[in-house]
């Protein structure tokens, strides 16, 4: 990944991709969740914290040499083990299951591999099977020419059975090309043994993609983000240039929603029912309750809350703000730290001055509140219910309920000034083109 993060935490729709990966592995229930960590483990702990146990590769001598590192952490445990690899986040909870499913077969599998049958075989490692029975499991570079003619490659995957995984590993060497320990190779360890082994298939080449590079990440990227668009779309909202739209992991979206093109969701997201999110805008962190409508070129930051019925318009940005029930703010505006009542109207190039340097603080609006155009808030302040502040004021003192506060400088008219000026400038003009 040419990179200083840990591969597994780059993200995908604003979560680490080993993130949706155990949002699957959670939907099984699992007794215990084994995390094999090695180099910059402790970005993938501070990221994971105690939602899951840790064993430690010290060195990285391949995959069953990494699985064997759990041994301590699955002590005494004899139900069924899922293998699954942080770089390749999006097997389904149902693949999983359908691979546990299997291992308890008649036959009673030792293991259970999931392949897939690319378009593309190149450099897979192979799995030869008779059926769903596996006869050998080979890796590409140790692999015969008539073994790499198989198109059932093997996603590395596999649910073992707890009880004899790692009397299977135990077994494995380390006699190949890059003098590792395969995994896969307890398979052939069973094998030699008459221990029965299976294989199911997934129909989903995409499903068991790993993620080794940042065009892999970005086309994953794109094949998350195209599933997303069509559930949105099957649950009832409307996206006009669905290639253009992107969502994060948590975005929700109510029924009969329009989005139009150059729409970005950050994570922490909620959109209601008969919302309205115009080209060009930007949300994250923010709800927006039903009929509300934003944008174009809106921008709505962590905290902002928009209720039923409020607008936000061109150019306007809200941050930890609360836009009460038919309030507006309908352009060139922003909105910090501040709370704006039930229909109140916030005129172009109002800003909340909520910043001093050290402290942040909040702004009040009240009800039914006009803020007039080019108007500074400079908080804490507070702007009573039908207030009104005049255009181009300075507000740093709270104003009474149905006050008018107008803080500007006396204007000064000087007839006459502009036209002498204009003949004086004329005139210094000519004189300096002679």
């Amino acid at each position: 990944m040419k990179s200083q993060r840990h591969k597994v935490l780059h993200e995908i729709g604003g979560k680490p991709m080993i993130g949706h990966l155990l949002d699957q592995v959670g939907q099984l229930g699992a007794q215990r969740t084994v995390v094999v960590v090695g180099e910059a483990q402790e970005q993938v702990r501070e990221a994971l914290g105690d939602s899951v146990s840790y064993a430690v590769q010290e060195k990285q001598l391949g995959t069953g040499h990494a699985v064997m590192q759990a041994k301590p952490a699955l002590e005494g445990f004899e139900g069924d083990v899922l293998i699954m690899y942080g770089d390749v986040p999006f097997v389904r909870a149902e693949t999983m299951t359908m691979m546990l499913k299997r291992l308890h077969g008649e036959d009673a599998p030792a293991a259970v591999v999931l392949g897939f049958k690319p378009m593309d075989p190149l450099q897979y490692g192979r799995v030869i099977a008779d059926g769903d029975s596996i006869v050998k499991m080979v890796e590409f570079k140790d692999a015969s020419p008539e073994e790499r003619d198989c198109v059932l490659c093997n996603s590395g995957l596999m649910a073992v059975r707890g009880d004899i995984l790692f009397n299977l590993l135990g077994e494995v060497g380390n006699n190949n090309a890059q003098g590792e320990f395969y995994l896969p190779d307890i398979v052939n360890v069973a094998i030699r043994s008459d221990i029965p082994t299976a294989v199911v298939v997934t129909p989903d080449e995409g499903e068991v993609a790993g993620i080794n590079s940042r065009a892999e990440l970005a086309a994953a990227e794109a094949r998350w983000q195209s599933r997303k668009r069509e559930v949105a779309m099957a649950a009832g909202a409307t996206l006009v240039a669905p290639e253009t739209v992107f969502f994060s992991h948590d975005t929700v979206l109510g029924q009969d929603v329009l989005v139009e093109p150059n729409v970005v969701f950050g994570p922490g997201v909620e959109v209601a029912d008969n919302v309205t999110i115009r080209a060009f805008s930007h949300l994250e962190g923010a709800r927006l309750e039903e009929g509300v409508e934003i944008g174009p070129y809106a921008r709505l930051r962590p905290g902002a809350v928009l209720e039923t019925g409020s607008k936000v318009g061109n150019f306007v940005e809200i941050k930890n703000a609360t836009l009460g029930e038919g309030a507006k703010a309908n352009h060139l505006t922003y909105l910090g730290d501040a709370t704006v009542g039930a229909g109140a109207n916030i005129g172009a190039g109002t800003i909340t001055c909520n910043y001093d340097g050290y402290f942040k603080h909040r702004t009040e609006i009240g009800k039914g509140a006009f803020i007039g155009s080019n108007s500074a808030l400079i908080a804490p302040v507070r702007i009573g219910a039908d207030a009104i502040v005049a255009a181009g004021s300075a507000v740093s003192r709270d104003v009474a309920d149905g006050e008018l506060r107008m803080v500007r400088a006396e204007q000064l008219v000087k007839p006459g000034w502009a036209d002498r000026f204009h003949d004086a400038m004329k005139k210094k003009k000519e004189a300096s083109k002679k």
